[in-house]
């Protein structure tokens, strides 16, 4: 736990403290940033207050009485539900207003992990609760030097076994012998998996492999019992993500996520080529106000990129079939804690700080029949890190697709 880097920025953003509280671990984000064992015991309410100025406090039930033993600070204990309202109360003595890892009307969910009843209860004692979607955003977001140099490692060996996978579809499609073997979306994924295990790579799920109509369902997730097969003629889209076991420092390592799509023994249809180029515009549109923002030092906030790349899929006319947000944070989780790129999902006002990852991947999904063709998607992914007055893509931009 970081406690002075923690009491300067509470201090910059005239916050009182910063009131961790949990239950059964609902809140991942109090046990990463306080160092909490994921898998400990806990069945009784805890709360750990960093105040701006001072010695830390602490709070926890008699019968858990060491849950937060290992960390700084003056602890107190409660049994009854009564005890433990007049000992908050006094803990929280000379706070008013504090961070909480809440959201006003659940607008950023990805923080909102108190409950409802404990902020009426807080406010109810005349504490003002405020989002600690920012902080979370500086101390879990935030890269050292070996987190960047891993997700470096990561892209690399992605990007060359994407490459791999996409002529390995075509030599089973088109072998020299002339004689074609079967391969479904789920035995690609097999073989994407393989080849990432062999360079020492991990992931949570997929990669994804879709064609067809599968391309146009944004989470599409093939089984063994229902892929199709993979055949030449079709569409393809491949999601593919993953990250190094460790980075050189020993903090977890930062993944690197693509997108690229494709097609198969054959050229484009105008309506493909005319998609695709649209997506394309719309990733280079959020790029290029990330580093002109970056540049020139301004401040820039997670919708603003998602905005830029959705007011060019409107005006190519496709604006009802961008479906998700443009981009995610990216950190040791997938999905990570800083600023995501949307304006949509969400209207994400928190500011995408330096020494930061994210992707960058607009889509555009089809209907059925959606100018008298086969049902197809198109997402365009990229990574971006942030520095000091610079920002910039991490590995390849995808600027044809792919003929395989």
């Amino acid at each position: 736990m970081q406690l002075d880097a923690i009491q300067a920025a509470l201090r910059d953003e005239q916050l009182d403290g910063w009131l961790f509280y949990d239950h059964h671990h609902r809140d991942p984000i109090a046990g990463r940033m306080l160092g909490i064992d994921p898998h400990v015991h806990v069945t009784r309410r805890w709360y750990y207050l960093i105040p701006a100025h001072g010695e830390p406090r602490k709070l926890v039930h008699r019968i858990e009485a060491a849950r937060l033993d290992a960390l700084p600070g003056i602890k107190g204990q409660y049994s009854s539900w009564q005890e433990l309202a007049q000992a908050l109360d006094t803990m929280l003595t000379g706070c008013r207003r504090l961070a909480m890892q809440y959201s006003p009307r659940n607008a950023i969910m990805y923080v909102s992990m108190v409950d409802a009843g404990t902020v009426e209860f807080l406010r109810s004692l005349g504490k003002e609760i405020v989002s600690s979607a920012d902080l979370v955003s500086h101390f879990e977001a935030v890269l050292t030097a070996d987190q960047m140099a891993s997700h470096a490692v990561a892209q690399r060996k992605i990007d060359a076994i994407l490459a791999s996978g996409f002529r390995e579809i075509g030599r089973t499609l088109r072998p020299a012998s002339g004689n074609p073997a079967a391969i479904t979306e789920f035995d690609m994924v097999q073989w994407l998996a393989d080849a990432m295990r062999f360079e020492g790579l991990v992931w949570e799920n997929g990669p994804n492999v879709s064609v067809g109509p599968n391309s146009a369902d944004s989470h599409y997730e093939p089984t063994q019992a229902g892929a199709k097969p993979i055949r030449n003629g079709d569409f393809l889209l491949i999601d593919i993500w993953g990250r190094t076991k460790a980075d050189a420092g020993g903090k977890p390592s930062v993944h690197y996520d693509i997108t690229w799509t494709g097609v198969i023994g054959r050229e484009p249809t105008p309506l493909e080529q005319q998609v695709f180029n649209a997506v394309r515009d719309a990733r280079d549109a959020a790029i290029s106000l990330v580093e002109q923002a970056f540049a020139a030092n301004r401040p820039l906030y997670g919708y603003e990129p998602d905005d830029a790349a959705r007011n060019v899929i409107r005006a190519a006319g496709f604006g009802d079939y961008f479906t998700h947000r443009t981009g995610h944070n990216i950190a040791a989780e997938l999905h990570g804690s800083g600023a995501h790129l949307d304006n949509f999902e969400t209207h994400d006002e928190r500011q995408i700080l330096p020494n930061t990852c994210f992707s960058v991947e607009p889509g555009i999904y089809l209907p059925p029949n959606y100018g008298g063709q086969l049902q197809f998607g198109i997402r365009s992914e990229v990574n971006m890190l942030t520095g000091a007055g610079k920002a910039w893509v991490t590995g390849p931009r995808q600027q044809e697709l792919v003929r395989i």
